[in-house]
């Protein structure tokens, strides 16, 4: 690339020639504790490094937050972001579902997760046009 040799480029930066030439070689365990760290991660998927770090611990890995969360950052895992209570569908077990319109003239009911058709009830509107007693909405 350049017209300078690479033994007068690291005199001039002041760092040894043997450290160009290093490339790390991930060792067997390193890439073992890769795989345990992204299954555990996929499996307990709002769990941070931190908690990752105990249930590693407690399979009797001896590492630390700093190794673990080096590793987290390499593979590029994130916590997804926590969603808000209202219009969700939770199931039993413990996951749940986001419930959206399909279409543009839909809406979806927040008291019983069901989705609505407004032109089913004859709305011409996007919103409800009576208001009842007991705060709900009707067509």
């Amino acid at each position: 690339m350049f017209a300078i040799s690479e033994r007068r480029a690291c005199r001039a930066l002041g760092q040894p020639r043997s450290s160009q030439r290093y490339a790390p070689q991930p060792s067997e365990a390193e890439e073992r504790l890769t795989e345990s760290i992204v299954s555990l991660a996929t499996q307990y998927g709002r769990y941070g490094y931190r908690r990752i770090t105990t249930l590693l611990q407690w399979d009797g890995w001896h590492v630390n937050h700093k190794r673990v969360e080096r590793i987290w950052r390499r593979e590029g895992l994130k916590v997804p972001q926590k969603q808000p209570k209202r219009g969700r569908l939770w199931l039993n077990d413990g996951s749940c579902i986001r419930l959206r319109p399909e279409h543009p003239r839909q809406a979806v009911h927040p008291d019983s997760c069901t989705v609505l058709s407004l032109r089913d009830c004859g709305a011409t509107t996007l919103w409800p046009t009576a208001h009842t007693m007991d705060g709900h909405y009707e067509c």
